[in-house]
């Protein structure tokens, strides 16, 4: 009996618009999609260190709810970070 692989999540970089505190604690507070749809980020409920196998790079998960919905935002940092680009934000599609 042969078993389909389930299907790999798809990666879609967003623009995301971020505070960042005193302590450089960066608070994302809304998602824009490609189209200008903006999504407004309402609460952050969870942030963990997870790295991107497949790239072997450092990243950042954050659980946030919007519209009363738990979602997950990625943060991955780019591995030729220079004062300006030093990562980027994604969502995973099925």
């Amino acid at each position: 009996m042969a078993y389909a692989k389930p299907p790999r999540p798809e990666r879609i970089y967003v623009k995301v618009n971020s505070d960042f505190d005193s302590t450089g604690y960066m608070q994302p507070r809304s998602i824009i999609w490609q189209d200008g749809r903006v999504f407004l980020i309402d609460s952050v409920r969870d942030f963990r260190p997870a790295s991107s196998v497949d790239q072997s790079l450092p990243g950042d998960c954050y659980t946030v709810i919007i519209k009363g919905e738990t979602k997950h935002l990625f943060f991955e940092r780019s591995k030729d970070r220079f004062a300006s680009h030093f990562g980027r934000w994604f969502v995973e599609s099925v």
